[in-house]
């Protein structure tokens, strides 16, 4: 599916920004998808989609608040897919070998947003057309980081439900699971206690070693055979309920998947659907897995691919990518313990991280390096930025949840899960999200109103 908004381009990149001597100083196709459609041309504002760890298609149908706003302030829109996802593979299928890989970083894609802006508006005439960048999730920490280091080039940010302190190793490893036990847990806590006691039946199940009964009662294709297999499912089962609480929008979506509307009210349902509980595990992980109902099995180690990132790395191409910038910059060590969640005790250490990622990649993790890099939690002498976190979303506590001055805001959106307000407008949204939607809004008008006074006065 394409909107026919937009045109899909591609942009001439430099493959290696700094190193001279690498890769023969060679370049790559990095696509694009841009709408004029709502452009004042050449003096409205360019807003620009810092595209993260997926198609690009993915996000600009799923961020239909930027096309609004684009109408509103007549606004060129442009929706970057970040290197190494989608079609932007610089060496295509060789993409993942090492050192191929080693092309990935945040500071390579950061710099790819920098090039491509500067050179499209010479292109199209708009040098005096103020930038603000957008993203949501690590879409939304590669925006915080734009304006951080090319300040001479965009005007603002929008950073939606971007973790940049926990995936900066700043947060409590407890937090994420925590966080995700709670959405179920604020439905009833006999959700959460039948989440916990269904994984406690399954602990049973796997020490008496009865794998043929985890087979038939979660549906598996083939039975589980060792204690690696059981922390497979349990690594899947686990998944289901982060996904459906990112998800947990007031309306079925097709976004990472298909979800019903309020998919966390759905599961409780499933869970306390009747006495069995593994039956009710099975069928709440089907509302992730099976949301066409057409699998007749749980394939254990297709639907899920365990990675560097415990929240999951998705499937295909853009899960490897994903966790080679899990085992190098992007700090993910999460874990889950059944006492602060209702999840089976997952723990991924800073340890595991290691030995997982020199296996796995050849690379040893450098946990501190974005805290140096990207300024970590102090962030005051930066300006124009816009943290939005929902309250229903996991990621939120990993992110800016004060405002730090008054061009550094905080903004809570009540009764909203991961990136909501990206979203574009639907009956269902919480009034929440229409006043977070506005303030967003006159913000970034003014930042653009700045920015033009700024260039005037060159």
């Amino acid at each position: 599916i394409t909107d026919p908004q937009f045109t899909e381009k591609y942009f001439t990149q430099i493959l290696d920004h700094f190193n001279f001597n690498s890769m023969g100083n060679g370049s790559f196709q990095q696509r694009y998808l841009i709408t004029d459609k709502y452009w004042k041309t050449g003096y409205g504002p360019i807003f620009f989609y810092t595209g993260n760890e997926g198609d690009i298609w993915e996000f600009a149908l799923n961020s239909g608040f930027i096309i609004e706003l684009a109408a509103q302030q007549g606004a060129l829109v442009i929706f970057a897919e970040h290197r190494y996802y989608g079609k932007s593979l610089p060496f295509g299928e060789d993409s993942f070998h090492i050192p191929e890989v080693g092309l990935l970083t945040v500071e390579q894609a950061l710099a790819d947003y920098a090039v491509m802006i500067t050179e499209l508006k010479q292109e199209l005439v708009a040098s005096d057309c103020p930038v603000i960048v957008f993203g949501g999730s690590y879409g939304g920490m590669l925006s915080v980081y734009m304006r951080l280091k090319y300040p001479n080039i965009v005007a603002g940010a929008l950073a939606a439900s971007a973790p940049i302190l926990s995936t900066a190793g700043l947060g409590d490893p407890r937090q994420f699971f925590r966080d995700v036990t709670a959405d179920f847990q604020n439905i009833s806590p006999e959700c959460s206690d039948a989440v916990r006691g269904a994984f406690g039946q399954l602990k049973e199940l796997a020490e008496r070693q009865d794998y043929s009964l985890i087979k038939e009662k979660f549906a598996l294709c083939k039975a589980p055979s060792s204690p690696q297999d059981v922390h497979q499912l349990n690594g899947l089962l686990r998944n289901a309920f982060t996904l459906m609480a990112m998800l947990d929008y007031p309306y079925s979506t097709h976004f990472m998947g298909d979800m019903p509307a309020n998919p966390v009210k759905v599961g409780c349902d499933t869970m306390l659907s009747g006495p069995d509980l593994l039956t009710n595990l099975r069928n709440t992980a089907g509302i992730v897995y099976n949301s066409t109902g057409e699998l007749t099995c749980f394939n254990l180690y297709k639907l899920f691919v365990e990675c560097a990132d415990p929240t999951g790395c998705g499937l295909g191409f853009n899960s490897m990518a994903w966790d080679y910038q899990a085992c190098t910059e992007i700090d993910l060590c999460f874990e889950s313990n059944n006492v602060t969640d209702m999840f089976p005790p997952m723990f991924f250490t800073e340890e595991d991280r290691e030995s997982y990622c020199t296996k796995r990649w050849g690379v040893v993790p450098r946990p501190n390096w974005l805290k140096v890099h990207f300024w970590g939690d102090d962030l005051f002498t930066a300006s124009n930025i816009i943290f939005s976190n929902g309250d229903l979303d996991p990621w939120a506590n990993g992110g800016v949840r004060k405002s730090l001055s008054s061009s550094l805001v905080a903004i809570n959106i009540s009764g909203g899960a991961h990136h909501l307000d990206l979203r574009g407008s639907n009956d269902a949204d919480p009034g929440s999200v229409i006043k977070a939607r506005k303030t967003e809004s006159q913000l970034i008008e003014e930042w653009v109103k700045m920015e033009k006074t700024r260039l005037k006065h060159l």
